[in-house]
């Protein structure tokens, strides 16, 4: 064996009963307490072990019931976060239905008081061009709806059927280009003849030179298409262009918001068809 692990060894044995000998020393040593020497420094050591064992504990106790509270609140939000949400919707509704109820009672008054037949139907579409401006019932030739039947809301004149099926029909607006319907001033009784444009207007045309129109007017069906019963507002004088004698433009402003149509009366009975007034009368 060399003489080097020897010396090594004789070492550690020598550092080993060095250590023995002081426990032993420790162990009847007491402290000014009376306690042992070696019983207070063991008590010291597994108090500073139990110091940093209690203080990791409550981190984690600590770190966990923060999690806990704060999944809590994150479930409490989504929680008013979803009634938030509910109520909006639920409000929606109530709200579109109360706007329903208003334009069915409107519908309605204006039932009572014409003194034709008609019956009540909804908008369920609309053409996709402005080239051709016309909606789509819910009605159709089932209910009693055929072509050139006249379509009116609250407002006043929509337009007319121009293509029912059973259980549908297409209506014409009367803003569309190829849309015409015969008119008269309401304050003066001049008739004339309203043409849609397709832009939205109303053009009134045929009038004669000596006819009193002025912005404002009220334009009124006159009943002599045929089609459209007499005295349904069509509109108001928007603009008056003339040259000389000759009305060159008067436009017309439509009294029906044609993009926020939801419900409709069609007239089910033809009007009888209106005799031009004769000029006295016009003047």
């Amino acid at each position: 064996m060399p003489a080097l692990d020897v010396r090594r060894r004789s070492g550690y044995l020598f550092l080993a009963v060095l250590v023995a000998q002081l426990v032993i020393i420790s162990a009847q040593v007491s402290t000014r307490s009376g306690t042992p020497a070696l019983e207070a420094v063991v008590l010291g050591l597994f108090s500073e072990v139990q110091r940093l064992g209690s203080a990791a504990v409550r981190g984690v106790r600590g770190v966990w019931t923060g999690y806990l509270d704060l999944r809590g609140a994150r479930d409490e939000n989504e929680e008013l976060t979803r009634q938030l949400r509910d109520t909006r919707v639920a409000l929606q509704q109530e709200r579109a239905l109360a706007q329903r109820t208003r334009g069915l009672q409107r519908l309605l008054e204006l039932r009572e008081r014409i003194a034709v037949a008609t019956t009540a139907a909804d908008v369920i579409g609309a053409a996709a061009t402005p080239d051709f401006r016309t909606i789509t019932l819910d009605k159709g030739t089932a209910a009693g709806l055929r072509p050139d039947m006249a379509v009116i809301a609250p407002a006043g004149v929509v337009g007319r059927i121009v293509v029912p099926s059973a259980r549908a029909a297409k209506v014409q607006l009367l803003i569309d280009r190829n849309a015409a319907a015969g008119a008269l001033i309401e304050r003066t009784r001049a008739q004339g003849v309203v043409l849609g444009t397709g832009d939205g207007h109303l053009e009134l045309d045929y009038l004669g030179g000596l006819v009193d129109i002025v912005a404002g007017d009220t334009v009124v069906t006159s009943g002599i298409d045929g089609i459209f019963p007499k005295g349904f507002v069509i509109g108001w004088v928007d603009e008056v262009e003339r040259v000389g004698t000759t009305y060159k433009r008067v436009t017309v402003r439509p009294a029906v918001d044609f993009s926020s149509l939801e419900e409709v009366l069609v007239v089910l009975a033809s009007p009888a068809r209106e005799s031009p007034e004769p000029a006295e009368a016009r003047r």
